[in-house]
């Protein structure tokens, strides 16, 4: 599923393409590029703007949408908004959703990439898009608590050394570095710390980690090198372009997707750039790098994960595909 479909005849509520569609926005004002910007548009008689502070209240706002049985809705704020309001809105929307745009207003727009939104894409013209813009497919992560509690909906899910990184970022973000900068600053940052630290450095120890994938629950291979029952980095996502023209997943693009790595070998960490730019040459799993595609996977960990920037805990977890959604880019 690549996902570029142009669309022609757009939903809304008249049943005219010419008529405005009823437009619902999810502001969040703490948002990076915020700061109070593009609110004007909060006057128009078919747009809803709320500005929810908590999970509670972007639910509640959700369905007040819901409500209001809105065209179009607009997540204003960065991949962290976009996590927490598909997670509360699939608990609203289910499999029935509006058309969707997302503003790169956080510190970090991953999914932005991947859609190819313009980066100071504004809300007036994110409006302006909804009858004559391309729609584009994605599916985003389902990671179902063993508790039975609310899914978490989310782009990219990483845990070892993923989670070093989104830390090491934050920092960088306190230097000033966003978006892809951002990605190339953690990224030399782990490197070197795996070619100069020692085993006992924590980006080289990993986390204990159990992957089995699909109905078959099949075991990711593992290479000789490192603790048997640790992974150093693992990363997920049914994304198909990352920042920096990064190719975390080799060759495969489509579908949900993973890469682990056992052991951070100094030979693969001498040829890590040839890797993200999706080299993947015959002896790259023997040596410790596995790329796999699937349904779904189950998930044990013994350590924090990250979803979108946010860290859940240790545990059980089936990861697979989400509702799809229709995303509108000009």
């Amino acid at each position: 599923m690549t996902g570029q479909n142009p669309i022609s005849t757009p939903k809304n509520s008249a049943g005219s393409r010419d008529a405005p569609p009823l437009v619902g926005v999810i502001y969040n004002p703490r948002s990076h590029r915020n700061q109070g910007q593009d609110l004007d548009v909060a006057a128009l008689p078919n747009v809803f703007v709320a500005q929810p502070a908590t999970r509670e209240e972007i639910e509640s706002a959700l369905t007040d949408f819901k409500r209001r049985d809105i065209d179009y809705l607009i997540i204003n704020g960065g991949d962290g908004t976009v996590r927490d309001v598909l997670t509360c809105g699939n608990l609203v929307f289910g499999d029935d959703w509006p058309d969707l745009a997302v503003l790169p207003k956080g510190k970090t727009n991953a999914l932005n990439v991947d859609l190819g939104a313009p980066a100071k894409w504004s809300l007036s013209a994110a409006i302006a898009a909804y009858g004559s813009g391309r729609r584009i497919k994605r599916r985003p992560l389902s990671v179902q608590f063993p508790d039975g509690g609310r899914n978490l909906l989310g782009f990219i899910l990483g845990a070892g050394g993923f989670t070093l990184g989104v830390r090491a970022g934050q920092d960088a973000h306190k230097m000033g570095a966003f978006d892809s900068l951002a990605v190339g600053v953690t990224s030399v940052w782990g490197v070197l710390h795996g070619l100069l630290g020692s085993d006992d450095n924590e980006w080289r120890r990993g986390v204990e980690m159990s992957i089995r994938l699909g109905e078959e629950r099949r075991t990711i291979p593992r290479s000789e090198y490192g603790d048997p029952a640790r992974r150093t980095v693992m990363v997920s996502s049914t994304l198909e372009r990352f920042p920096v023209g990064i190719k975390l997943f080799g060759k495969l693009r489509e579908g949900l997707k993973l890469v682990v790595m056992d052991h951070p070998r100094r030979r693969i960490l001498a040829v890590f750039p040839a890797i993200l730019a999706g080299w993947s040459p015959p002896w790259l799993a023997k040596a410790g790098i596995h790329h796999a595609v699937t349904d779904y996977y189950d998930l044990q960990i013994g350590g924090e994960f990250i979803l979108d920037g946010e860290a859940f805990p240790a545990g059980d977890y089936r990861v697979s595909q989400g509702p799809e959604l229709s995303f509108v880019v000009p």
